[in-house]
């Protein structure tokens, strides 16, 4: 890699921490975010069930863990949950958050795609809308397989945030359309003007910039090294959780998105 690229790297990077570091703020007040419902919590605890099984004091490690969303969760099936996050406004409300809510998870600041912790060190890994982020996703699927202990399991869960088909569009705009009327219920955050430029400037320079496909992900995945890697598209019970605090329209348009949660294992 030259010198122009890793300046290039450094610099987006450092652009995505500081878009995360703004969005805390508000970050738990989105729908999609937060849990807001018990359906909704029961349908995660579903998701990871399925995937992981029961905790049983196993060590999980949550990367990218935002405000905690996740890493309670997982605290609830009885993992053993280090939360890692590199953006300190959400990791100050991430702690604040469970000492609130008396959770015995650990929270440190790092770099999803250089950790810093011990080869072997955790039984699970898990992240939520890290993926589509990734500078060089190959590099971070390495890091992650390193951490992994021998027969541990990754679960990725993430979408195609660009990419969409002609229905998904229609009713992006008539829930647009809805809410501009006043007819339709409005998002409880407004992401202003700049935010969304930020937005979409970073995801058109990111690994995934064309959208983060079930399929490719999984292919880096086997690239990097992970067996047994299994693409599970049935978050239905999860999007319709989800979908009861938005208007019609957007909760139509996320059930058909191209979501997904990826399993991966170390061999053991």
């Amino acid at each position: 890699m030259s010198n122009t690229e890793r300046l290039a790297n450094y610099d987006l990077r450092a652009e995505i921490k500081a878009y995360w570091s703004e969005r805390a703020a508000t970050f738990d007040q989105s729908p999609g975010h937060e849990i807001f419902s018990e359906e909704e919590r029961a349908a995660w605890h579903q998701l990871f069930l399925r995937h992981l099984g029961p905790g049983n004091g196993r060590a999980a490690l949550d990367l990218a863990s935002g405000t905690g969303v996740i890493s309670h969760l997982m605290d609830d099936l009885g993992f053993r949950v280090t939360g890692m996050d590199w953006a300190e406004p959400m990791m100050e409300r991430a702690q604040s958050k469970a000492k609130i809510r008396k959770r015995s998870i650990s929270f440190r600041l790092g770099d999803a795609e250089n950790t810093m912790e011990p080869d072997n060190a955790y039984d699970v890994i898990v992240n939520r809308h890290l993926v589509w982020t990734l500078v060089d996703p190959k590099a971070a699927f390495a890091e992650w397989l390193r951490v992994l202990r021998p027969g541990g399991t990754l679960l990725i869960i993430d979408g195609d945030f660009v990419s969409s088909t002609p229905l998904e569009r229609l009713l992006s705009k008539l829930a647009v359309f809805g809410t501009r009327l006043g007819i339709l219920k409005s998002d409880a955050v407004q992401a202003s003007a700049a935010m969304m430029d930020t937005h979409r400037s970073i995801l058109s320079r990111v690994y995934f910039s064309q959208g983060a496909r079930a399929e490719a992900v999984a292919d880096l995945l086997r690239q990097s090294g992970f067996d047994t890697v299994t693409i599970d598209t049935d978050l239905a019970r999860v999007h319709r959780a989800q979908a009861k605090h938005w208007n019609l329209f957007k909760g139509l348009a996320r059930g058909i998105q191209h979501r997904y949660a990826i399993s991966a294992t170390k061999a053991g």
